[in-house]
């Protein structure tokens, strides 16, 4: 089957931010998607490109990209086979012809990218998980369909928040359960009770970018304390049924060589220590980012020193990019990676990248982005690939519930087991 028709979109995201959607036809057939986009993103990220006029959505528009753009990307598309994803992917690449992404944009290249598997996925009547889960064996990826365990941004912080908590997010992982439903209520039966507790408390109730609650906070221990406090209101027990995972986003505190945290500065040895007691103090299962993207020895060190314990999550340090996390598992930096499609660009050099990833026995974490769309496109990733955990926000804001409800659906509909704790590797 052949591409009839292409066509680009400027959509708003989750953040009130114009986006790109993109709509592919063949035959009688049509597909959408749409680009979320990050507020603490990595360095090395593939790069989005906007119109950089300040008259309209203060320059982030994307009118002219689409206009620029729109007709060299199908006049190279448009002659290649629907179901060769890799090959559609490649000609991207070579379209855009930069190491970032930067000509074309990788916000460009993504939805096209992932129209192509929606659209091919019709064509063959088959789920998107199922597809995604029989290209991926092109890659050498062999998994079995399974539910995530879901990684629950309950409590904002950092680049998420308007608070003076430095890291960004405190996570719920409700993996004490049998069943993806039943682990979801929980998370679930937690955000509201953790409403009511900072409401007792006086602290506000707005929410973040992911829907997690943002108080005037400070402190971490206290923000953990609160979790703690919501779980067991809720009726479970931490370390059992409920465990903690942080997103530290420690590159977004690291300024002039020392990382800037609770009013006093430290090198990578002493946030590592501080990483090291929060853990025996609390059940804490996932550290995502907890040093700069850049500190390659202090990761090094947290892996040997706290990785038996916990994931050591790289975002910012690896950017779902195949070549650093080459580099990654050379020095022993981290034992598992976050996924997200737009720092990468494609769906096969994301695929690549997972198939690093479960070749080294570095855990994978499928993710959101901060500026989110209702598209649910990475819950069937997650589910095609077997990937252990998603993060996904909050069960809050359509834009999260979006994905868990797909998730819920997939779950309703088949039979496939839930990862639960063994998601947690």
């Amino acid at each position: 089957m052949k591409i009839d028709d292409l066509k680009f979109y400027e959509v708003i995201d989750s953040r009130g931010n114009p986006t790109i959607a993109c709509k592919i036809f063949s035959g009688k057939f049509s597909s959408i998607s749409m680009v979320p986009s990050g507020a603490s993103t990595g360095s090395k990220e593939a790069q989005e490109i906007r119109d950089n006029d300040k008259k309209r959505f203060l320059g982030k528009g994307l009118k002219e990209v689409i206009k620029k753009t729109e007709h060299q990307i199908f006049d190279v598309i448009c002659q290649k086979n629907l179901l060769d994803q890799k090959e559609i992917d490649n000609s991207l690449i070579e379209l855009d012809g930069s190491k970032n992404k930067s000509n074309i944009g990788a916000n460009m290249i993504l939805a096209v990218s992932m129209a192509i598997s929606k659209l091919a996925s019709r064509s063959e009547s088959m789920e998107l998980f199922q597809y995604l889960n029989q290209i991926a064996k092109q890659f050498e990826i062999d998994s079995d369909y399974s539910l995530p365990l879901p990684m629950m941004n309950i409590l904002n912080g950092g680049a998420h928040a308007n608070n003076p908590l430095e890291f960004q997010e405190f996570m719920i992982q409700p993996a004490g359960f049998e069943d993806f439903d039943e682990s979801l209520r929980s998370g679930i039966e937690i955000f509201h009770n953790l409403k009511n507790e900072l409401q007792e408390f006086n602290f506000s109730t707005s929410v973040g970018d992911e829907g997690g609650f943002a108080p005037d906070i400070s402190d971490t221990k206290k923000a953990l304390d609160f979790i703690c406090s919501a779980a067991e209101k809720s009726g479970y027990k931490m370390g059992e049924e409920i465990f903690i995972a942080m997103d530290c986003a420690a590159s977004e505190i690291f300024i002039d060589g020392k990382y800037h945290y609770e009013g006093k500065n430290h090198d990578n040895s002493s946030l590592i220590q501080i990483y090291d007691e929060l853990i025996k103090n609390y059940p804490i299962k996932s550290i995502e980012d907890p040093l700069d993207e850049d500190d390659w020895d202090g990761w090094k060190d947290i892996t040997k020193q706290i990785g038996d314990e916990v994931s050591i999550v790289g975002d910012d340090l690896f950017v779902t990019n195949k070549k650093i996390l080459e580099e990654g598992i050379k020095i022993g930096s981290a034992n598992s990676i976050l996924i997200k499609v737009n720092q990468i660009g494609t769906v096969s050099e994301t695929l690549e990248t997972i198939s690093l990833a479960n070749k080294n026995n570095i855990s994978t974490v499928i993710s959101h982005r901060s500026g989110e769309t209702e598209d649910t496109f990475i819950s069937d990733l997650a589910v095609g690939i077997g990937a252990g955990q998603i993060k996904t926000g909050a069960p809050s804001r359509s834009d999260r519930t979006a994905k868990y409800n797909r998730l819920l659906m997939i779950n309703s509909d088949n039979n496939f087991s839930f990862e639960g704790i063994d998601g947690i590797k």
